[in-house]
């Protein structure tokens, strides 16, 4: 069995906590490699639903191990809050299945209050979410950055924080015009996170290469998804670490070679959060039909999602970048009601007609969607559990995306619920 990397190939929100809630089954080991608490992983387990922000999808079954690995930005507060969470429901009951990464970064209180003064002020807004996730990485890139294994040492940490209040207290009331932090504040705040993480703390690394040494199967969890990208997105109306399965490797610690398989997670439909270009958006009563049917809100904002029709032009590219190997189409039943269906398979700019994406945002802004039309299957499918038992309209959509994009699909999704899945390809047993 090899391990498995689970990427998003759109504007992230595709569904991916479902995905690797349920892959977790075959699993020893769930690493979640980038981002912060910027992203939300929703998953329906016994009719419940849990919404994971930091900590991996994983930990909803027993006896795995769970992985915040060193790509990752950690909020202490939010992470104490998923564990207090997550106990109560009864999914933590042993300490030692999870871990955090002594190298994953801090995000300290100043990087959430920039975040939001630079938003808010700023003439030209990203959409951030204010989760203190770019200063964050910003630090880290200028080595600045506060370490998990830097809070376990008090003096350390307390002499950090010292030295970077100078730079932030500086920036925030003489270019903001705002109130600062005191250092003493900021250090007493992030006690009782030392006591915490001093619990979860361990050299991930290290652990990694050892279950991989003893045949260990481990599943690499992203957030967010590919258009999101620091390098590959749609700069700058990105998030601000690698988001493809590249960074697997640089953001938990294990070579290229140990990853055997790459799956792809998109919507039936194209979604997107926050500002930036997105060339098949439906402004209309379509793009709200989607939203209302898809419940397409935020797992981490409640912001509603902007709607439209499946992107052939940005999934084949994703899947170029990431090495993907199959497919998981995700929320196929919201469209059950619609007569016709379309797919974008290039943008016309001008009179010119373009099958990859523009690399300049500029251009992307310009890009007319060229669509191909299809009928509908106008028939619910949420209770099929197998492909035959889709309506034929459905089987021909599903076909012509893997004629379009050229990989074939190993998973359908129809809901929120485990059981509304089909699994045509397991890509752990590879059947």
């Amino acid at each position: 069995m090899s391990n498995v990397g689970v990427v998003g190939v759109q504007w992230g929100d595709e569904g991916k906590g479902k995905i690797i809630d349920i892959l977790s089954n075959f699993a020893d080991v769930v690493v979640r490699f980038q981002g912060g608490a910027n992203a939300g992983h929703t998953i329906v387990a016994g009719g419940e639903k849990v919404i994971l922000h930091l900590i991996p999808s994983g930990i909803l079954h027993e006896g795995k191990y769970c992985i915040v690995g060193n790509g990752v930005v950690l909020d202490p507060e939010v992470f104490e809050k998923e564990v207090r969470e997550l106990k109560a429901l009864g999914y933590i009951k042993d300490d030692k299945t999870l871990m955090v990464s002594g190298l994953a970064h801090l995000i300290m209180p100043y990087h959430k209050k920039l975040d939001m003064l630079k938003e808010s002020r700023g003439k030209k807004k990203i959409g951030t979410t204010g989760r203190g996730i770019g200063p964050a990485y910003e630090d880290k890139v200028s080595r600045m950055g506060i370490r998990v294994i830097d809070l376990l040492d008090k003096k350390v940490f307390s002499e950090k924080v010292k030295q970077n209040l100078e730079n932030k207290n500086f920036i925030i009331k003489r270019y903001y015009k705002d109130e600062g932090f005191r250092p003493r504040d900021v250090i007493k705040s992030y006690d009782n996170y030392r006591k915490l993480l001093r619990k979860y703390t361990t050299d991930t690394v290290h652990f990694l290469h050892k279950s991989i040494d003893e045949g260990k199967t481990i599943l690499f969890e992203g957030a967010q998804g590919t258009y999101l990208d620091i390098d590959h997105g749609t700069y700058p109306y990105v998030t601000s670490s690698n988001t493809v399965s590249g960074n697997i490797s640089a953001g938990a610690g294990v070579p290229p070679t140990s990853i055997g398989y790459i799956l792809g997670i998109c919507k039936a439909y194209t979604t997107r959060v926050g500002e930036g270009p997105f060339p098949t958006e439906l402004l209309g009563k379509e793009g709200d039909k989607i939203r209302k049917i898809g419940a397409e809100y935020g797992a981490t904002t409640g912001r509603p999602r902007r709607c439209g029709w499946f992107d052939a032009v940005i999934v084949k590219r994703a899947i170029k970048l990431n090495g993907i190997k199959g497919l998981c189409i995700m929320k196929l039943d919201v469209l059950d009601s619609f007569e016709t269906i379309k797919i974008c398979v290039g943008y016309r700019i001008g009179k010119r007609l373009h099958t990859e994406p523009p690399m300049s945002v500029g251009d992307y802004y310009k890009c007319e969607p060229v669509y191909e039309e299809m009928d509908g299957w106008k028939a619910s499918i949420k209770d099929s559990k197998k492909y035959e038992e889709l309506p034929l309209n459905a089987k021909k959509y599903l076909k012509r995306l893997e004629e379009l994009l050229g990989v074939v699909i190993d998973i359908i999704s129809m809901g929120p619920e485990r059981e509304s899945t089909i699994i045509l390809k397991n890509p752990f047993t590879k059947s």
